[in-house]
């Protein structure tokens, strides 16, 4: 059995001037962004690199219109690394355009097990949430088939990953806020999969602890201090997918995909709309094992009894995020029978990492528990 999963070489600078001059950007890089990120980080720098700005093809997360298009755009250059710096979006394109020969989106999908890498890839994430720095999945909204879907190969890992604080000290609180909660789910899905590892656990909860804490602190102290702990929840998203690269993640993610698909919903917050009725669920069906040790670790952190742990760590998420019921994003009770379905007929990748078997039944009720 797989131990741990740690495919990109992992670097970190404190400032993008320091990247810059490290890794030698040049004629031979094509940089992946958007201008909002490039112009007040890397623009005065004035560096001979080629750009692409993902809005100029789209909004939101990436489709496969969206990616296609930014495909068309990238066979126009020449260069030999691609360097993704932004959120999910980005890293996830990216990982596309590391693959592509100038195939579609959806030839891509069709030969998945025949994947290739023709570029290098470098990934810099600008979000405390994503983790996709060091794992090798992309998901897209196919939207010709109306699913978001995943796109896995060993040749999407980056080789290189790089952490630089610098780039997340202006992030919005909105998106800050969505990206963290995306982070904690990861830990927490990730050590609760039956192929977490003793290796995978130990990034997972100590994510888990990075994430808590500092929630605590920013409750405590107040928003202005966010700025000071972005590098500890830059780390915590880090160790987080360490964790998922190796174990996975599970329904949680499987459940929000059809609401971020259909309403548009942020991706990190369609996960907090999903995440404790999954966890309350799982514990309908089995009490003991790693979710006990779970509940019993996030108890201690929120200083709370077991028994209301997930009550007060919906208390602890809404001071950063207000969670939602289902239906204020305008789901209706046929979409939780569809969204359902969906889940069961296309996410059964992330399904087999579930604490405890979901069924068709149990996914509907737990949609229909959460409008």
């Amino acid at each position: 059995m797989k131990q741990l999963i740690l495919k990109p070489e992992l670097h970190k600078f404190q400032t993008c001037k320091e990247f810059a001059k490290e890794f030698e950007l040049g004629e031979d890089d094509l940089i992946l962004t958007n201008e909002y990120i490039f112009n007040p980080y890397f623009k005065e720098l004035n560096l001979p690199v080629k750009t692409i700005f993902q809005e100029k093809f789209g909004a939101g997360e990436p489709t496969d219109i969206m990616v296609d298009a930014i495909i068309n755009e990238a066979a126009k250059y020449t260069f030999k690394r691609i360097i993704a710096i932004g959120g999910g979006t980005i890293i996830d394109i990216a990982k596309v355009l590391a693959v592509t020969n100038g195939e579609s989106v959806d030839k891509l999908y069709d030969k998945k097990n025949e994947l290739k890498k023709h570029y290098e890839l470098i990934i810099i994430p600008t979000t405390c949430g994503t983790g996709s720095e060091v794992t090798n999945i992309s998901i897209i909204n196919r939207t010709r088939l109306g699913v978001k879907m995943g796109l896995t190969s060993p040749e999407m890992f980056a080789e290189k990953a790089v952490l630089i604080p610098e780039l997340l000290k202006s992030l919005p609180f909105k998106v800050f806020a969505t990206s963290s909660i995306d982070a904690l789910v990861h830990s927490v899905e990730s050590s609760l999969s039956p192929k977490a590892t003793d290796y995978s656990k130990l990034f997972g909860y100590k994510a888990i602890e990075m994430i808590i804490t500092s929630y605590q602190r920013l409750v405590k102290e107040g928003k202005e201090i966010l700025p000071d702990l972005m590098d500890t929840f830059l780390t915590a998203s880090n160790f987080a997918g360490i964790a998922f690269e190796t174990a996975g993640c599970a329904a949680v993610h499987a459940l929000s995909y059809p609401l971020g698909a259909k309403y548009h919903v942020p991706h990190g917050e369609s996960n907090y709309a999903v995440f404790t009725g999954v966890l309350k669920n799982y514990m309908e069906i089995k009490q003991d094992g790693e979710i006990a040790t779970m509940n019993e670790f996030l108890a201690n952190l929120l200083n709370c009894d077991v028994k209301v742990v997930y009550e007060e760590l919906e208390n602890l998420l809404n001071s950063v995020l207000q969670k939602k019921p289902l239906h204020e994003y305008g789901v209706t009770e046929k979409d939780a029978e569809d969204f359902a379905e969906s889940v069961m007929k296309t996410q059964g990748r992330l399904m087999a990492n579930n604490f405890v078997v979901l069924d068709y039944d149990r996914v509907l009720k737990i949609y229909k528990e959460l409008l």
